[in-house]
């Protein structure tokens, strides 16, 4: 069998998405090996490839902000549970709208849909999540996005190609439609559902918004958020401490800790994303072509 010939534009083609790639990728890698280096070694002579006077000093100092630790722990708390509940409503009010005797079936969802392209903004959202008594709440980053209206779409789609025989004998064996949705419906349901874990859980990492409009208790503040300040501000005790920590150790820098705060950031989606990658694409076309 005769091999695939190669063309000039096939050599073009991958040329042109390797040098494309490395510039999306150097600007992390850069970042990394940055907050990796003695500040006074890399600023005497910078570095492109490798770190320079290789240290973790620059995040020993870092994680002795209590502040840091527990906006990390607040941060990854909302990430697990944020998602397991997202998860959870999503397709269980995916299954329920697959239901031909749910009335207004077809209301409740066109009303869904229209959620998406409408948007009242920030300030009704603030007064609605106000109302309730979410603000300076943990439970204000879990309970609005218990119900995402993409990924009860997509999760729909997925289950409209379920077949009905796997349902019907379910409940023949006398199981509720509580018990077949867990036993039967979510098992089935796995791909998609790893697509809705992937998106949600780097929702909730990257998600901000909510904290700094609605919360005002230090001890619910996100990572992101307590970065963006450290990143945008430097708070004025972070910046005497350290000038102090230059002056004793020549080793930190208020730019190394920006980089070290910036890889913080980045760090979770970096190590995740990877491995998850195939469930983005597989879950999102199974989801947009059954049924």
């Amino acid at each position: 069998m005769v091999g695939k010939k190669i063309t000039v534009f096939d050599v073009f083609n991958v040329i042109f998405f390797a040098i494309f790639g490395l510039l999306c990728l150097y600007p992390m890698y850069y970042l990394v090996i940055y907050s990796l280096s003695n500040s006074s070694a890399i600023a005497s002579n910078p570095t492109w490839l490798i770190p320079r006077g290789f240290t973790l000093r620059n995040y020993a100092y870092l994680f002795r902000k209590p502040e840091i630790i527990n906006a990390v722990f607040i941060s990854a708390s909302r990430t697990v549970l944020g998602t397991l509940i997202t998860v959870f409503c999503s397709s269980f009010f995916a299954y329920l709208l697959n239901k031909k005797k749910l009335i207004f079936r077809k209301f409740i969802y066109r009303m869904l849909v229209l959620t998406m392209y409408l948007n009242a903004g920030v300030v009704p959202y603030v007064i609605l999540m106000r109302t309730y008594h979410l603000n300076n709440s943990f439970l204000l980053y879990i309970i609005p996005s218990a119900v995402n209206a993409f990924y009860v779409i997509i999760i729909k789609t997925y289950m409209e190609g379920i077949p009905d025989a796997l349902e019907e004998a379910a409940l023949l064996d006398g199981a509720g439609h509580f018990r077949t949705y867990c036993s039967v419906i979510f098992p089935v349901c796995l791909p998609v559902i790893a697509t809705v874990v992937i998106f949600s859980a780097v929702g909730q990492w990257n998600t901000w918004q909510d904290n700094f409009y609605l919360v005002r208790d230090r001890n619910l503040k996100t990572l992101q958020l307590q970065l963006l300040e450290y990143l945008q501000t430097m708070d004025q005790s972070i910046v005497r401490d350290v000038n102090q920590a230059v002056e004793k150790l020549n080793r930190t820098s208020s730019l190394s800790l920006k980089a070290c705060i910036s890889v913080m950031s980045m760090l979770p989606i970096m190590v995740v994303y990877p491995f998850f990658q195939k469930y983005f694409v597989k879950g999102i076309l199974i989801g947009s072509v059954k049924g």
